[in-house]
């Protein structure tokens, strides 16, 4: 293989996904960089403008002229940052959220047609000569945050959902049977009729490959979203994917319009508690159960969505 090979290849693949003329592919006013910060915004509800260059690569000012004209455009707020007030926070309003919804949509429309002209037969081939470009390119480099993306459900990630809850809980703590079942009628719930205003399902996706996830659905409780089956898969773990997927959660309810947002676990889930209580959730309620074939102890918890800043 030579660099012209390379460049051809390049040459190649920016024609077919329309990369040099991005934006009317997507009926869209926006360039593949501008679209690529709306994702960033849309799938990380709490940015630190250092941390979006850094993540992209960007020029510094290339993209504060990116930031400047969808603030003029109220797509974006700028503030201070939570953790560091030298640092500008960047969020989407709700009519930048739209738009993010809007040019995801229309790219999986786009993606979607592109396969679509895939034989069923050459699609497992695709597949598997993208994840050898991605591992050879990207050899000796360990996972890093950014590298990580939150996303919708595709086709087939709610049976993911299933089986690696099932595996994974049996795996690490012993559950049986029960478990899987009780994942198994939470996930149809929400296949069969979710509100999609009101609840959501998030995937972290990693190297192409789904490594974790989290669900909001209406809780009996007026005014309460419950948080269900946080998971992250064990060899993805450390690089904040739990706090991104919980973050994401609430920013969604909160803009909802929940009051607050409420869920069960067991003590035995040191890892996930941490986040829970890192997010403002507090402990209201535990008592001993025997479940899953374990003794364990159930936990309530609970967020203030009026207490805790937007």
């Amino acid at each position: 293989m030579t660099v012209q090979d390379i460049r051809s290849f390049n040459r190649f693949y920016t024609n077919v996904i329309g990369a040099l003329d991005y934006g009317r592919r997507l009926y869209a006013p926006y360039t593949l960089t501008e679209s690529r910060v709306l994702y960033e915004l849309a799938h990380a509800p709490r940015t630190d403008a250092a941390d979006l260059r850094a993540q992209l690569h960007l020029d510094a000012g290339y993209l504060t002229r990116i930031l400047n004209k969808f603030e003029e455009d109220g797509l974006v707020e700028r503030g201070p940052s939570e953790t560091d007030p030298r640092r500008r926070r960047v969020t989407l309003t709700a009519p930048g959220r739209e738009a993010a919804a809007l040019l995801d949509e229309r790219a999986q429309q786009s993606v979607g047609a592109m396969l679509a002209t895939v034989q069923a037969e050459d699609r497992l081939r695709l597949a598997e000569a993208m994840r050898t470009v991605r591992t050879i390119l990207g050899e000796g480099r360990a996972p890093r945050p950014e590298d990580v993306v939150l996303r919708e459900p595709a086709p087939g990630d709610l049976g993911w959902i299933v089986q690696r809850n099932a595996a994974l809980y049996a795996a690490e703590y012993g559950f049986d049977a029960d478990y899987e079942g009780l994942v198994a009628r939470i996930v149809a719930d929400y296949g069969e009729d979710h509100d999609p205003h009101l609840e959501r399902t998030w995937i972290a996706e990693l190297d192409g490959r789904p490594v974790g996830c989290v669900m909001c659905v209406r809780d009996d409780t007026p005014g309460a979203a419950r948080l269900r089956l946080l998971l992250v898969e064990p060899d993805a773990r450390g690089l904040g994917i739990g706090d991104r997927l919980v973050g994401a959660l609430v920013a969604f309810a909160r803009e909802a319009g929940y009051r607050e947002v409420v869920l069960w676990t067991n003590d035995i889930l040191t890892a996930a508690r941490r986040i829970y209580q890192r997010h403002g959730f507090v402990l209201v309620a535990e008592k001993p159960h025997r479940s899953f074939g374990q003794d364990l102890t159930g936990q309530d918890w609970r967020l203030d969505l009026h207490a805790t800043p937007g």
